[in-house]
């Protein structure tokens, strides 16, 4: 049976436009789609590079002007993995061009940019998501179908990391193509936006909405030198941000990133409390998922580690055989896949709608950061 096609216009060619490009080139050949995605054009400002890299994932065509991009009539979806400052504009006038749309996350600089953005795919009824990667590595999965199931029981605790160390020279410029995450009028906010929002997408995606924060951050380098003015510059993004939270569901949680953990190049980690059971889950060790549960026998009581590679688990009946690992690339695989097989069925999550809610979220950190008070999202 032919499938329908699914003719992708890539915003981007950078670190997150290779990762959703593979996705897509893999996501019919390790599931049973609808459609078949097309690697039509790319768009980036620098044709060369642009051109470089059409050449390298398979692209039909490049544009340097996204606006162009969005109003042509051969692309069906667009796929934003700009910086986060053109998040709003790309999204909302490819929506109301009647155009699919994926994000890269945060979906919003702010949650006022991101509302404006669920308002306009809801407006044109297109289908839209939010690449929080994290929810759709087996493991994680897998830590959603057992807490679903009630086998936790009541949640008591969450508590999450996510642990860098990429920003700690003082030399380190920012601003420009490769640091414009240390910039605030670009990224938003520091680690709060970047790092700790995978935290609380995936938090709230497993225990429910968070209902008010208390939080402090850090700029431990206060100063850097601009790399497209070449001029010393205030530093306005947090580099480290801790926040204290309650859930709906009255569990108690702690989160923190930070890129000034020495050592830790992407550590993420979650740990989840619950009156039967508790799990942990960790990135480096990601296809394994660690489990204590109450109920075994006392004499055998005791963590236990689930290598979650089983073709019973998560989509692991699409790779290989058990006991063999995949990795975070195919993280986006399933993404790709799942937000596909939504086009003929339920809608595949995390939508704009789910991604503002985590953007409302950081938004009352950095409020509460500065408050020192309580707030809500």
């Amino acid at each position: 049976m032919s499938k329908k096609q699914l003719r992708i216009g890539m915003v981007g060619y950078g670190f997150m436009g290779r990762t959703h490009s593979n996705a897509f080139m893999q996501a019919s050949r390790f599931f049973d789609l609808g459609y078949k995605p097309e690697l039509s054009i790319v768009c980036a400002r620098n044709r060369e590079r642009a051109q470089a890299f059409a050449d390298q994932w398979g692209y039909g065509g490049v544009e340097t002007d996204w606006q162009k991009l969005v109003a042509r009539n051969d692309i069906d979806l667009i796929d934003i993995a700009a910086p986060n400052d053109m998040h709003h504009d790309i999204a909302i006038a490819a929506a109301e061009s009647g155009k699919m749309v994926m994000c890269e996350k945060p979906l919003g600089r702010t949650a006022t940019e991101s509302r404006a953005m669920v308002d306009a795919v809801r407006k044109a009824g297109v289908p839209n998501m939010v690449w929080y990667n994290y929810r759709r590595i087996p493991a994680v999965t897998h830590a959603k179908n057992l807490i679903d199931s009630g086998k936790l029981g009541r949640i008591f605790h969450y508590r999450a990391q996510f642990l860098q160390d990429w920003t700690i020279s003082e030399d380190l410029p920012q601003g420009g193509e490769a640091l414009w995450r240390l910039e605030k009028s670009v990224a938003g906010s520091g680690v709060t936006g970047d790092l700790l929002a995978h935290c609380i997408d995936t938090a709230m995606w497993l225990n429910g909405r968070i209902e008010n924060v208390t939080a402090m951050t850090e700029t431990f380098i206060k100063k850097r030198k601009h790399n497209l003015t070449g001029q010393i510059e205030k530093v306005r993004i947090d580099d480290a941000s801790a926040f204290m939270a309650r859930f709906r569901n009255g569990s108690l949680a702690l989160f923190e990133a930070t890129r000034f953990a020495r050592g830790h190049k992407a550590l993420y980690t979650f740990e989840i409390n619950g009156e039967n059971a508790s799990l942990i889950w960790d990135l480096h060790d990601l296809h394994r998922l660690q489990f204590f549960d109450h109920h075994d026998e006392g004499t055998e009581r005791g963590w236990r580690s689930i290598h979650v590679t089983d073709g019973e688990h998560p989509y692991m009946d699409k790779w290989w055989v058990p006991g063999l690992s995949i990795g975070y690339g195919e993280s986006f695989i399933h993404q790709a896949a799942d937000f596909i097989k939504g086009l003929d069925g339920d809608p595949a999550t995390p939508t704009f709608a789910d991604a503002h809610e985590t953007d409302l979220v950081t938004d009352a950190v950095l409020k509460s950061a500065e408050t020192g008070q309580w707030e809500k999202p």
